[in-house]
C-alpha cells in the first residue's frame, strides 16, 4: 500500500512544474504529501495501479482532462463562510454604503471573487447584500465568482454543503433563512444562488471578458505565487479595478513592496487596498 501512495522526487518535480505552468501556483518541495494524499483515487479511476503510472502517462500525452484533474487535486481550495469576518464587516459598514452613494446615477455594482473555490465567499457577499441592502434589489448587481478549477465551480453552483462546512462561519439565523435541508446536508436557496455568476477563469490568462470591477476579493491567493507572478497579477488588477474601487487580499498578504500604485485602507480591523488616485 505504501508503494502505491508514494511519489518519487522526480515525479513530484514534474507535478510541481505542471501545476505552475497551468495555474501559476508554486508548490513547495515539501508538499509531496499532497500528491500522495490526493492522486491515488485519480490514478485508480483512470486505470492505473500506482501514482507513478499516472505520472508516466501525463508526461507522454498531450494536455488533456486527466492533466486538469491532477492539477485541480493539487491546488488548495480552503475556504469558509464569512472567512476572517473583518472584510465582510468593512464591506457592510463602509464600502457598500460609500459605493451606493457614488453609483446612485448608474445604479450598478460589479463585485468579483477571483478565487471562489466552493462558493462560500460569493454566497457570503450575496447574503450580506440581501440582508442589509434591500435597495440594491433594483440595481444591476454583478457578483462574479471565478476559479481555475471547473470541479470546485460545479460544486459552488450547486450550493450544497455538509454540516461541518455550514458550521464554519455561518450563523444559525442565516442558515435557517437562506438554506434548506438536503438529507443530512444543506443547500443554499435558489434566490441566493442566482445572485452569483460562476465563471472559469485562469488568473494568468486573459480577463478581457470581465467588466470594470468595483470590489475585488483576491484573498489567500498571492501566497501561492512567486514574486514575479504576484507583481504581474497586481498589474492586471490595477487595470481591472475602477479608480475608486477596493481590493481585498488575505490577512497574510499585502501590496507593499510589490506594487506602489496601491495604498492600504483600514476600516476598523478590515484592511483593503485602493489605487493612489482614488
Amino acid at each position: 500500500m505504501e508503494q502505491t501512495k508514494s511519489v518519487s522526487t522526480n515525479d513530484f518535480e514534474y507535478l510541481r512544474q505542471l501545476v505552475r505552468d497551468h495555474s501559476a501556483v508554486v508548490l513547495s518541495a515539501e508538499k509531496s504529501y499532497l500528491a500522495e494524499l490526493h492522486l491515488q483515487p485519480i490514478a485508480e479511476s483512470a486505470g492505473f495501479a500506482f501514482i507513478a503510472e499516472l505520472v508516466k502517462y501525463l508526461r507522454t500525452q498531450p494536455f488533456n482532462n486527466l492533466h486538469i484533474q491532477t492539477i485541480e487535486a493539487l491546488v488548495t481550495n480552503e475556504t469558509s463562510f464569512f472567512r476572517d469576518h473583518h472584510p465582510f464587516e468593512a464591506l457592510r459598514q463602509y464600502i457598500l454604503p460609500e459605493l451606493i452613494k457614488k453609483r446612485a446615477i448608474e445604479r450598478s455594482l460589479n463585485i468579483w471573487c477571483a478565487a471562489c473555490s466552493n462558493g462560500q465567499e460569493p454566497y457570503s457577499i450575496a447574503m450580506l447584500i440581501r440582508e442589509h441592502f434591500p435597495l440594491l434589489t433594483n440595481w444591476s448587481i454583478r457578483l462574479i465568482a471565478s476559479d481555475f478549477s471547473t470541479k470546485v465551480l460545479a460544486r459552488a453552483q450547486k450550493g450544497h454543503y455538509n454540516q461541518l462546512e455550514i458550521n464554519r462561519g455561518l450563523s444559525e439565523n442565516l442558515r435557517d433563512k437562506y438554506f434548506h435541508r438536503l438529507d443530512s446536508d444543506w443547500q443554499i436557496k435558489s434566490e441566493i444562488r442566482q445572485m452569483a455568476e460562476f465563471r472559469q477563469i485562469n488568473l494568468m490568462q486573459s480577463w478581457s471578458s470581465l467588466p470594470e470591477i468595483d470590489v475585488i476579493f483576491l484573498r489567500n491567493v498571492l501566497i501561492y505565487y512567486d514574486l514575479a507572478t504576484k507583481k504581474a497579477l497586481l498589474r492586471k488588477i490595477k487595470q481591472q479595478l475602477r479608480t475608486d474601487g477596493y481590493l481585498f487580499l488575505g490577512s497574510a498578504e499585502t501590496t507593499i513592496n510589490l506594487d506602489g500604485s496601491f495604498k492600504q485602507v483600514s476600516f476598523n480591523k478590515g484592511i483593503c487596498y485602493q489605487l493612489h488616485n482614488a
